[in-house]
């Protein structure tokens, strides 16, 4: 029987990827500071191929695993005890996440001690962009998101409005060009989706079955984000995509939207804002835009792609854990 992968419970969309895998998987759940306790269901089902388990029930059955995967330096202190090979999975770049987190921890001291520590626990490190890597100083391995357009009904379209799908909007206003979002689209028909306490009348999808009626419906998907602080997508975006939606959205670098073919991107938020009243009022033009978007997620962001380059960081976690067991075998 394989060995089981271990991961620790947050980024449950990005979890839900590895079932790609064929290995089993124990997703720990029960972490501070959480909105929910367990794995959120509103985001995705629990992966086929995993089991929930409490960080205390791992621990406690001294399983050695084959690649245990974190998303930040709580989890590899979580898993000191642990055994097995570990990966740390980059999801923000660094100045987003002291913005996000209000932090006054230099960004060179964030990034040195993040070297170090990873260095000291042979832990290997991939990040999920270019960017993302980039910013952290691990740009070598690139674990790209992936959006499966099998998963996803046929586009309708009958709502004659926009969408967008965000998370504690309130602590991010700068890296999602909140301001830019509100301009272009403020005075439109526009649906929020999301986690966001502080915003009336906006909450998450029941469930994934949900999310994806939603998709199905709207017109268009808007993604706005500062180019020096987050990628031109995001999983929902390729969500969106997959699921036939056009994507409006500022210009950036690495935006997989070609303007006037899969969607539109202006850096003027009143031509923006045209773009969307022209999708809002021309229901066909939206779908040839969605149905060239779909084209384009699934030869960029296949499962398959997703698939190949998580094994490979695996791999390379694996081998720098057993060089580090082989060292000190050497040393006694």
């Amino acid at each position: 029987m394989d060995k089981r992968l271990l991961v620790f419970d947050c980024h449950e969309a990005w979890v839900h990827q590895l079932r790609a895998l064929p290995q089993p998987l124990d997703i720990v759940i029960g972490l501070r500071g959480r909105h929910t306790a367990g794995w959120d269901e509103s985001v995705r089902p629990v992966p086929p191929n995993a089991r929930l388990v409490r960080l205390e029930e791992a621990v406690g059955a001294a399983e050695s695993y084959d690649c245990i995967i974190g998303h930040n330096l709580t989890d590899l202190l979580d898993a000191k005890t642990l055994r097995g090979p570990r990966l740390l999975i980059l999801h923000e770049t660094l100045d987003g996440t002291l913005l996000e987190q209000g932090s006054t921890i230099p960004a060179d001291e964030l990034r040195r001690a993040v070297m170090k520590f990873t260095q000291l626990t042979s832990t290997h490190v991939a990040a999920v962009s270019q960017l993302k890597g980039k910013s952290w100083g691990f740009d070598e391995d690139i674990v790209t998101l992936s959006a499966d357009t099998e998963d996803y009904p046929a586009w309708r379209g009958e709502l004659a409005r926009g969408l967008r799908v965000a998370n504690h909007i309130e602590r991010r206003p700068r890296v999602l060009m909140w301001d830019f979002h509100n301009q272009a689209f403020g005075g439109l028909p526009i649906t929020l989706v999301g986690h966001n306490p502080g915003m009336d009348g906006v909450k998450p999808s029941a469930d994934w079955a949900d999310l994806k009626q939603i998709f199905s419906r709207h017109r268009f998907y808007i993604h706005t984000a500062d180019p020096q602080l987050e990628d031109g997508y995001n999983m929902a975006t390729l969500e969106a995509m997959a699921a036939g939606l056009p994507v409006l959205g500022n210009r950036h670098p690495t935006s997989p939207v070609e303007n006037g073919v899969n969607g539109f991107l202006s850096d003027d938020p009143a031509e923006l804002g045209q773009y969307a009243a022209q999708l809002l009022a021309d229901r066909e033009l939206a779908a040839r835009m969605g149905a060239a978007a779909r084209e384009a997620v699934a030869k960029r962001f296949s499962p398959s792609r997703f698939e190949a380059a998580i094994g490979h960081s695996i791999r390379r976690a694996r081998r720098e854990w057993e060089r580090r067991r082989a060292n000190a075998l050497s040393c006694r």
